[in-house]
């Protein structure tokens, strides 16, 4: 059962812009679709203003892309460990 297809790394970088190759393999790990990265997008730019008081359920696709998208860059390590 499939609501979307899975997330590209184009869909990725279009919907989001120019993002470390780390986020990006990160976030195609999450598995969500395209309508869950657009959901961690608004949420990451502040755009819930309309639903305060909801929350992204922590297990979802979208929570999972939000914490990679607000992720700080000391990814260094992750970088070095998984390059060849």
């Amino acid at each position: 059962m499939v609501s979307q297809s899975q997330l590209t790394s184009s869909d990725v970088r279009r919907i989001c812009g120019h993002l470390p190759d780390w986020k990006i393999t990160e976030i195609l790990a999450c598995g969500g679709d395209i309508a869950a990265l657009e959901e961690a997008m608004a949420w990451s730019m502040g755009d819930d203003e309309t639903t305060p008081e909801r929350h992204l359920p922590p297990e979802s696709a979208a929570a999972k892309i939000l914490d990679v998208l607000l992720a700080e860059e000391e990814q260094d390590e992750w970088e070095a460990g998984r390059s060849p």
